[in-house]
């Protein structure tokens, strides 16, 4: 069952990854597959971007440039737009630093560890977004 609305799943999702071949092979994946993206390389970026878009929902690396990461996303989403916190998918290299534990812990938000199988993520973004139309 997904949490995204119909009207929802029409809208791009948004790509938060700062390494510019996952961004790319993520972004071709998720395109090939209907989904329309917006990507941005930065958390800061993102939170621009979330100030007026709306948006499918979020894949975000947890450890991105620029002062913002994937804990500083789900905290603004927390308190600005509670709609898209349940659609607010993690993906890292990076599972063993006690800090992205914590996150993982504290929010609930569903992980894909890289390296990771393309289908893989695939299956918990329809999971969590749906299909697109």
């Amino acid at each position: 069952m997904s949490f995204a609305s119909a009207a929802a799943r029409s809208l791009p999702i948004l790509l938060i990854e700062d390494e510019p071949s996952v961004l790319s092979f993520v972004r071709t994946a998720l395109e090939r597959t209907g989904y329309s993206v917006t990507a941005v390389t930065s958390g800061a970026q993102a939170l621009e971007l979330l100030q007026s878009g709306d948006f499918m929902g979020i894949v975000s690396d947890m450890r991105t440039p620029g002062g913002v990461d994937g804990s500083d996303v789900h905290a603004w989403l927390s308190a600005n737009r509670p709609e898209l916190v349940l659609r607010l998918i993690f993906i890292t290299g990076d599972i063993v630093n006690e800090d992205t534990a914590a996150t993982l812990r504290q929010t609930g938000a569903p992980c894909v560890e890289k390296p990771f199988r393309i289908s893989q993520l695939l299956d918990v973004v329809r999971k969590v977004m749906g299909t697109p139309q």
